[in-house]
């Protein structure tokens, strides 16, 4: 009986934190469009502070560690490349299309996540789970073609955005796959620690590139500054909880978690941009929201299997808490 209690409590925190990671997603979404409807046009530059805090935060426990990389550093250079090239491309998106299109197409990141494993991780999936993937496939394609209507996307281009989106979906894939590894075979922290120092120097060497003069042409307001605060805060948070949820559930819980932000974004758009929803949206949820249980229950191999990591993560992460711990009193005792 106590075992089931504690079940139970594990499940209800599990649950806790998914809707963490879809909380921070629908606020990284929401600062996205409001820092595009302000007319401001610079994604690189908002993910520059995410990659910024993630090297700062995990840099200052990876360097107390004093031990050698468990990855080769170019893989970690090639995975940053990618995930910066995924977020450019996303909240580019922004700028052309609604806040709605762009999180329920963010799903595409699921088909694509299915063929890089099949490919390069040799995963077996069920027939059960390319019918979930393809219902998915199915309720993103409404949302083509309700952008493509008249009273459709909400944005200035919605059919460019909607590209956009999906050639990001399949960065973030790519990302997604090489995290997994990393997570569950290597070392959590170096893998943010990596990630936050070359997304720093992609992002750099590209906004001196690309954004340059949109930069200058950028009006910093305290609003202004509070949305980039507010996108780096949250993508941050996004970064640094997923693993958790991953580890402890699989992929059965974080998609459905994910779902709500999809939600969220429709209640932004009608209660804070005052826009009608087309009704194939609706439609267009359910679908994607039916897809995403098949694919998912179906997927309780992979869930199953990460019972036996659960403790060594929360190894992982005392050990980080302790060494967070003693960083802060050397400070104070200098």
């Amino acid at each position: 009986m106590n075992m089931e209690k504690e079940e139970i409590w594990r499940l209800v925190f599990v649950l806790f934190l998914g809707q963490l990671v879809s909380f921070f997603l629908a606020v990284a979404s929401f600062t996205s469009s409001l820092i595009a409807e302000l007319g401001t046009d610079a994604p690189l530059t908002q993910s520059f502070f995410t990659y910024l805090s993630l090297s700062l935060v995990y840099g200052a426990a990876f360097l107390y560690r004093r031990q050698k990389l468990l990855v080769a550093w170019y893989w970690y250079f090639v995975l940053a490349f990618v995930d910066v090239q995924g977020n450019y491309l996303v909240i580019k998106a922004y700028q052309y299309s609604s806040i709605t299109s762009v999180t329920l197409l963010d799903c595409w990141t699921i088909p694509w996540v299915i063929i890089l494993t099949w490919l390069v991780l040799g995963t077996k999936y069920s027939p059960w789970q390319f019918l979930g993937a393809a219902v998915c496939v199915l309720g993103l394609g409404l949302v083509l073609l309700s952008d493509a209507g008249v009273s459709g996307g909400g944005g200035t281009k919605p059919i460019i955005g909607d590209i956009l989106v999906i050639a990001g979906t399949f960065c973030y894939a790519f990302s997604n796959v090489s995290e997994e590894y990393c997570v569950k075979k290597k070392d959590r922290v170096e893998l943010l620690t990596m990630l936050g120092v070359f997304g720093v120097l992609v992002s750099a060497c590209e906004i001196s590139i690309i954004e340059r003069k949109d930069l200058e042409s950028v009006k910093w307001s305290a609003t202004m500054i509070s949305l980039f605060v507010g996108f780096a805060a949250s993508a941050f948070l996004f970064y640094t909880v997923v693993p958790f949820v991953l580890k402890m559930s699989g992929a059965t819980l974080f998609n459905l978690s994910l779902l709500t932000s999809d939600m969220w974004a429709v209640v932004i758009r009608i209660f804070f941009y005052h826009q009608q929803v087309d009704w194939l949206y609706y439609l267009a949820f359910g679908l994607v929201a039916i897809g995403l249980i098949i694919y998912s229950v179906h997927d309780s191999k992979k869930a199953n299997g990460t019972t036996n990591e659960d403790e060594s993560e929360s190894l992982q992460y005392e050990q980080l808490a302790e060494e967070s711990s003693a960083i802060y009193n050397g400070v104070l005792a200098a």
